[in-house]
């Protein structure tokens, strides 16, 4: 019976090794007066004797302490307690990103599946190859009506991905500046010590951003009075009236900031990049000097209006190419 508590110890719960022979108590010598008597015990007897002082230690300590954890102090090394017991290490935080880039993709409230279709485009891009982050977002005026409160609400809490600026819907009415002029209010104070975001970027919801290579062409940007864009008129840069068109454009975070002057009454955005050909409209019949074929290291394309133009772009880029066979579907 002894020797089965014994066994329940160390076996049962840790997986049994066998008691280590320190443990044993050491047995003193006695010398008895006459040995008119041999008394010597059997070896079944002997092992009955060690093992007895230290079922009445287990006992003792099974009632005083029944959890069991005193074993790892009573027998070094000897049980081991389950992989599921031990607290898992904690993990390393990130690395902090050496580049943050804030993209703003203004669109209106009733525009709900154009949302949904940008963020199922984004969601499927390869991941961003360098260490870098950027946030989406979808960027609304004020919503107007009872039916948009309740489904916009709906959208927040599903993907929190929308910001709402207090302006009146529009699309050539200030809506741009708007957005431009809030983001320092909306995120300063949150960048522990640097700009919130080293780039922030405009974006129409007919354009495909394709986020890897924005993150490997703003990398090797300045990261202060950059206005990066499509510039027009098509090749001349250098043209002081000029502007980035609107399918998507970036500023370095401090010309965000000062934005109410705006670039060129205010003397800024002397860093001026065109990204020509690399941003353009899909190409179209008679369209503008900027609507070209599909190009590999494409940035933005532009001017997507419908669904067969976002099924091309998204074809071309082999945005479905991880679509795994099944029983349950088949696309030809």
């Amino acid at each position: 019976m002894v020797r089965t508590v014994a066994l329940y110890w160390c076996g049962c719960r840790y997986g049994f090794r066998g008691l280590p022979q320190h443990v044993a108590p050491t047995m003193k010598k006695h010398h008895l007066p006459a040995p008119e008597i041999s008394f010597i015990l059997p070896r079944a007897s002997t092992t009955a004797l060690v093992l007895l002082p230290i079922s009445l230690i287990a006992v003792i300590f099974l009632v005083v302490q029944p959890d069991e954890s005193w074993l790892h102090s009573l027998v070094p090394g000897g049980c081991e307690p389950r992989r599921s017991d031990l607290a898992e290490p904690a993990a390393a935080a990130p690395p902090e990103p050496e580049l943050r880039i804030f993209v703003g993709i203004l669109t209106k409230p009733e525009t709900y599946e154009r949302r949904h279709l940008l963020r199922n485009a984004y969601a499927l891009q390869p991941s961003v190859s360098i260490n870098a982050r950027v946030d989406v977002r979808f960027v609304l005026c004020n919503l107007t009506k009872e039916e948009q409160r309740v489904l916009v609400a709906l959208e927040i809490l599903r993907y929190d991905d929308i910001v709402i600026l207090d302006c009146a819907e529009n699309l050539n009415d200030g809506k741009t500046f708007t957005y431009f002029s809030s983001l320092p209010k909306l995120f300063n104070g949150t960048g522990e010590g640097r700009p919130p975001y080293d780039y922030v970027l405009k974006a129409d919801d007919d354009s495909y951003i394709r986020v890897d290579a924005l993150a490997q062409t703003l990398k090797e940007m300045p990261r202060e009075d950059l206005y990066m864009g499509f510039y027009i008129p098509c090749k001349n840069i250098s043209d002081p009236d000029g502007w980035m068109t609107g399918m998507a454009y970036a500023l370095s975070w401090d010309l965000d900031v000062v934005l109410a002057y705006w670039l060129r009454d205010g003397n800024r955005g002397k860093n001026r990049v065109d990204m020509n050909p690399r941003m353009y409209d899909i190409y179209y019949a008679n369209g503008p000097c900027y609507s070209r074929p599909f190009i590999p290291d494409t940035i933005v394309v532009h001017r997507l209006k419908d669904n067969p133009r976002w099924a091309a772009t998204l074809a071309y880029f082999n945005v479905t190419q991880g679509l795994k066979p099944s029983k349950l579907y088949h696309i030809h």
